[in-house]
């Protein structure tokens, strides 16, 4: 089992920046990828990055040159460097990781973005 806590949401206005944060605990060692998705209201949970342990990071196109994912193997930790906000950013994000078969969700964190 792995446990996720995310952190870093809140409001912003358009234009300026969050961080968000996610720490595992548990069957970390298991672990090898880890990711940002995200849901806005009436929309479908959407990927927004995802960085393999050794791998190719990949994010989505519409947060690509703005948001920066990054990994603390130390700490366990994902973060989502999230610059230049628009208010379509809005929505509850949530950290995903993989450990072996299985896949884990965080409970999410609120991100609105005011215009």
């Amino acid at each position: 089992q792995v446990q996720l806590v995310e952190s870093g949401g809140g409001l912003v206005q358009a234009g300026g920046s969050l961080r968000l944060s996610c720490v595992a605990s548990g069957s970390i060692f298991s672990i090898n990828t880890m990711g940002w998705y995200r849901q806005a209201p009436g929309k479908q949970r959407e990927l927004v990055a995802i960085i393999p342990r050794g791998g190719i990071i990949t994010y989505a196109d519409s947060v690509k040159g703005r948001f920066t994912i990054s990994r603390d193997y130390a700490k366990n930790t994902v973060n989502l460097q999230m610059n230049s906000l628009k208010p379509e950013d809005t929505a509850v994000y949530y950290c995903r990781v993989w450990a072996g078969p299985k896949d884990y969700w965080g409970q999410g964190t609120q991100v609105t973005v005011s215009s």
